[in-house]
Parts: C-alpha cells; sequence; structure tokens
C-alpha cells in the first residue's frame, strides 16, 4: 500500500490502526485522518518511541495491507 491508498481508505483501517497500536485513542486516529507523518508523530507521543523506529512500524502494516 502506498501514501495514496492509506489516505483514501482510511476509514476502512482505522480499526485495524487502533488494533494494531491499541494505545491511541479514537481521536488520535481522527486527527491523523490517512497521513502517515502523522501517524508516526501520534506512535512517538503515545508509545515513546524513537521516529524511525515508529516510522518502520507504520512501513511493516502497511506492507502487510
Amino acid at each position: 500500500m502506498n501514501r495514496n491508498q492509506l489516505e483514501g481508505n482510511w476509514k476502512q483501517f482505522k480499526g485495524e490502526i487502533r488494533t494494531q497500536w491499541g494505545k491511541l485513542t479514537s481521536d488520535d486516529v481522527d486527527i491523523v485522518a490517512g497521513e502517515r507523518d502523522k501517524l508516526i508523530g501520534k506512535i512517538q507521543e503515545r508509545y515513546g518511541k524513537a521516529e524511525a523506529e515508529a516510522a518502520r512500524e507504520v512501513d511493516e502494516w502497511m506492507s502487510r495491507h
């Protein structure tokens, strides 16, 4: 999946995002609105991860979908 697909199918993926990263709130997911960089930032914020680690997780998740 690429970034455009993530944004275009965001409503479908909201539940899967919450399952993958359970510390993200519904509001967090709404704020992200399919933007990869915002998702990475929220994962950093909620999990205390480095940007590179959060980006790797998001990229791995995107490659599976």
